[in-house]
């Protein structure tokens, strides 16, 4: 990282990023186009680096790009804050922000599809033990991207 000074390294402050942050940007690579998309998301830490979790319907442009080319890049961030100046060149903005890389994986593990679908809804509602119904599981896939290097980035 260009900026040591700015760099994040506390797993818990990385941890709290993750769970104020209300969207996640995925980078995809589809043939020679990138592919961008924001989503949803669920997260765990099974080791030292993040698992995200994301649901979608069962066909599209996403689900064809990740079969073709599962790896992916993401980027999460909290606290924008502009700082104005006197002059243009002056201004900034202060920030958190988590990037990172890693590997999807579409889950068929029925289990497991839940735990993830369990992880996203805890993001946003602060609690666990939804129930799933059936018919609307069967419509949906669910999408877990084992991260394999993240980033922390700061300016307060």
């Amino acid at each position: 990282m260009r900026r040591a000074d700015r760099e994040i390294k506390d797993k818990n402050e990385l941890r709290e990023v993750f769970q104020r942050a209300d969207a996640c940007h995925i980078a995809l690579v589809d043939g020679a186009d990138p592919y961008l998309v924001t989503l949803n998301y669920g997260f765990d830490w099974e080791s030292e680096l993040p698992v995200l979790f994301f649901h979608c319907a069962n066909e599209g442009r996403k689900l064809d790009v990740i079969r073709r080319n599962p790896r992916a890049c993401f980027s999460v961030d909290v606290d924008h804050e502009l700082v104005p100046a006197g002059n243009g060149c002056s201004w900034g903005m202060k920030y958190k922000s988590v990037v990172g890389t890693g590997t999807f994986a579409i889950v068929k593990d029925p289990s497991e599809r839940e735990r993830g679908l369990q992880l996203l809804m805890t993001h946003y509602a602060g609690r666990t033990g939804f129930q799933f119904e059936e018919d609307i599981m069967a419509k949906t896939t669910v999408l877990k991207l084992t991260a394999d290097g993240i980033t922390g980035k700061k300016k307060a």
